[in-house]
């Protein structure tokens, strides 16, 4: 079975003791692919190294809703020079989190969009996040959906007419550990087998949101626990789970660009 982490956060610093472990852990589970997602200027910079020092990992640059107040101008020309980098796939993750508010909405919107202009500039496909926007994400990418080439919604938790509006741009949908989880996942467990296999990817969005049965014993997700992400949605949607493995595999090279 042949895995692709779409979403982790390798540059975290509860990887800096122990990354080389951590990597080896994931290639022995069959991860062959991570992608490690920026979220600000310092943590982009930190992806595409990263990317650039290891065979099967690729980066994102972008800045996070939560510190769209640290954004500016330079900021943007800083992360499309970088984004040029060949290891770079993709931009993000960016949106709106209007649950946290760890930065105002207005800062929020106005670099949501700057960003959306520069992943287009770049050509990059786009990581979505949003939470608990009450339908201004989906304002936005109305707006914008012409200079969008293709993107995925990380973390997907929304409920069925946000999952159809969606579908409707043409976006992939990544799955977490979530799904895994009794009471926190159940509403996503009703929706996931009505979403076109095509449009699946899996994440771990490591080191958070660790899957069960690892969250059982360990606080920290690692990419290796992908697997069993997968192999819950293979069990939800009842499907071979090496066949629904090769189509997710698939589907995230297509959403990267990346060869198959």
């Amino acid at each position: 079975m042949k895995l692709f982490d779409s979403h982790c956060h390798l540059d975290d610093k509860l990887y800096y003791r122990d990354l080389g472990r951590v990597l080896k852990r994931a290639n022995n589970a069959g991860v062959v692919c991570m992608l490690t997602v920026g979220v600000n200027h310092k943590g982009s910079s930190r992806a595409v190294s990263l990317a650039e020092s290891q065979t099967g990992i690729f980066a994102s640059v972008g800045v996070h809703p939560h510190y769209a107040r640290y954004c500016g101008k330079a900021t943007i020309d800083f992360l499309i020079k970088l984004g040029a980098n060949p290891r770079v796939k993709a931009w993000g993750e960016i949106g709106l989190d209007f649950n946290r508010m760890y930065s105002p909405r207005e800062d929020q919107e106005k670099w949501f969009i700057r960003q959306l202009q520069a992943a287009a500039k770049l050509q990059l496909p786009v990581i979505f996040h949003e939470r608990d926007s009450n339908g201004r994400f989906l304002e936005i990418l109305k707006n914008h959906e012409n200079t969008i080439s293709k993107g995925v919604v990380h973390c997907f938790s929304g409920n069925p007419q946000e999952l159809e509006r969606y579908l409707n741009f043409g976006l992939y949908i990544g799955i977490t550990g979530i799904l895994t989880m009794t009471q926190r996942g159940a509403s996503l467990r009703k929706m996931v087998p009505d979403i076109p296999a095509d449009r699946l990817v899996v994440e771990t969005d490591a080191p958070y949101l660790t899957p069960a049965p690892e969250k059982n014993h360990t606080r920290r997700n690692e990419p290796d626990f992908v697997k069993s992400v997968l192999l819950k949605l293979a069990k939800v949607r009842r499907q071979d789970p090496e066949e629904l493995a090769d189509i997710i595999w698939d589907n995230t090279c297509r959403l990267y660009n990346l060869e198959p």
